[in-house]
């Protein structure tokens, strides 16, 4: 395979292979334990925390602001993005948190449960450092005037099963159990500049600060700390996971062979977690480490999947790792129908019932008929999971109802590596069109595909499309026409 290559084009190839398990590490959550995992295997853990969740709002207007400037307001979109992530992710870091993922512009921030039994508290105290540094966004120059940008940071403690899924060839970390969803719905019922926690965060942390009375389920935390109350950060942070050493005898042909063997062994599980198109890009772009951002049109899709994901907390000891199996495959048989069509399933995340499951068409890859791909992989999707239903296992006693929902859209969108150039970062497609496509999910009903009309028009010649009027959706001026993708129009004989 290597054929006689001489010692310097060995040395490029390990130097390459070394940066690109660097940037491999930097988009994988530290929860993956590569040392232990063998891609393909199915494996499930339960783990004790506190859970944040935070959101950013004035993201869409200051996309909008920066997208008439084509190429150079991208360049200006990531500046403040990077900005924005680089100051939060160090934060998080260095108060013990570990930022599991990257949401669009949210981010879900895991503190695990310590002998202590303070992550509750170690979590508000980093909610607090964070809403402060918030200061320094709010008011950002654009080219159509001052943007605010502000967060929304919710906090709960509990507990939930990480599962590993899918082939050697794609695997996924999720999450699953209720108090995902508890600790979503306290972000999404606190306010912006504030941080909001649970009611079981609330009893681990309410001796240390004060909060506001009002709503017996959530308690928003007043911040009159002084420095000096605050504290110092909790941890120095930790540098990067190396699987490989930089030690050896360059002169040595077997032993720079050895090390490029021992690097492509520490890429190959982390490798797994990036769909292709993505890591082409990413290995493409290592020498330069920086991929370009851009305002493409893509095509969205946002798929709720409903049954499996809720089970989790009635599952019986032993039953956890049957329940990942059935996931696994589901999600396995989703991801092919939608490589299959040249898209890119990008992650497998939270929501508030089931998980959701986040589908570009058109980004990395371009196409000239991304709608119709994202309507042939939606049908099929409706076929998998009705699949998956019917052979869904037992859990706790009770057979699961399997189901999604979908929502499609398709528009202007940012495009780019978000986070911390130097640290944990991400590709990630971000804004308005992204946002509508998951409301559109949110809106279905089983097993019920709602597109937006920009994706009927382009699929009707060859899909039915069911009008269901026109709809006020949050974050809309006016009343969007909404359809329903029924199916494959007959072929005419």
């Amino acid at each position: 395979m290597w054929g006689n290559p001489s010692v310097e084009v060995m040395i490029q190839v390990h130097n390459h292979l070394r940066t690109l398990q660097r940037i491999l590490h930097d988009y994988t959550s530290r929860q993956i334990d590569i040392a232990k995992l063998k891609p393909g295997d199915v494996k499930t853990e339960w783990q004790y925390g506190t859970m944040m969740f935070t959101d950013l709002a004035g993201f869409t207007k200051l996309m909008e602001a920066n997208a008439s400037k084509g190429r150079k307001g991208a360049e200006n979109l990531l500046k403040e993005l990077t900005r924005y992530f680089s100051t939060m992710i160090s934060v998080i870091s260095k108060s013990g948190g570990e930022l599991v993922e990257f949401t669009g512009d949210a981010m879900l921030v895991l503190f695990p449960k310590k002998e202590k039994k303070d992550d509750a508290s170690r979590a508000i105290r980093a909610g607090l450092r964070m809403q402060r540094a918030m200061k320094d966004f709010a008011e950002i120059q654009t080219p159509s005037g001052i943007v605010n940008l502000q967060m929304r940071i919710g906090i709960h403690t509990g507990k939930f099963l990480t599962a590993e899924i899918g082939t050697p060839r794609r695997m996924e970390h999720v999450l699953l159990g209720k108090d995902v969803q508890k600790a979503k719905l306290t972000e999404s019922n606190g306010r912006n500049e504030r941080v909001n926690v649970s009611q079981t965060a609330y009893e681990q942390a309410k001796d240390d600060f004060r909060f506001e009375d009002g709503n017996p389920d959530y308690h928003l935390v007043i911040d009159d700390l002084s420095a000096e109350n605050l504290g110092d950060y909790e941890i120095t942070p930790v540098g990067r996971r190396m699987a490989s050493s930089v030690l050896f005898d360059r002169k040595d042909k077997k032993e720079v062979l050895n090390n490029i063997i021992e690097l492509l062994n520490s890429i190959e599980p982390l490798a797994s977690y990036i769909p292709d198109p993505i890591l082409s890009m990413l290995v493409e772009s290592a020498a330069d480490r920086r991929i370009p951002p851009d305002f493409p049109s893509p095509t969205i899709m946002f798929i709720n999947f409903i049954g499996l994901p809720e089970s989790a907390d009635r599952a019986l000891p032993g039953e956890e790792r049957k329940l990942a199996a059935s996931f696994s495959r589901a999600f396995s048989l989703i991801n092919a129908a939608v490589d299959a069509r040249g898209g890119v399933l990008k992650k497998v995340t939270y929501h508030l019932a089931g998980s959701d499951i986040v589908v570009y068409f058109g980004v990395p890859n371009a196409h000239t008929n991304n709608e119709m791909r994202a309507a042939s992989a939606a049908v099929a999707i409706l076929n998998v999971v009705e699949m998956v239903n019917a052979k869904a296992p037992t859990i706790g006693g009770i057979k699961p109802e399997v189901y999604c929902q979908i929502g499609i859209n398709m528009g202007p969108a940012f495009v780019g590596e978000i986070g911390d150039p130097r640290g944990r970062r991400e590709f990630n497609v971000l804004g308005d069109t992204v946002n509508t496509a998951a409301r559109l999910m949110n809106r279905a009903q089983k097993n019920q595909i709602i597109i937006s009309e920009p994706v009927k028009q382009a699929i009707e010649s060859r899909y039915e499309c069911k009008p269901l009027g026109e709809v006020s959706l949050k974050g809309k001026s006016k009343p969007m026409s909404l359809f329903e993708l029924v199916g494959q129009r007959a072929k005419e004989e």
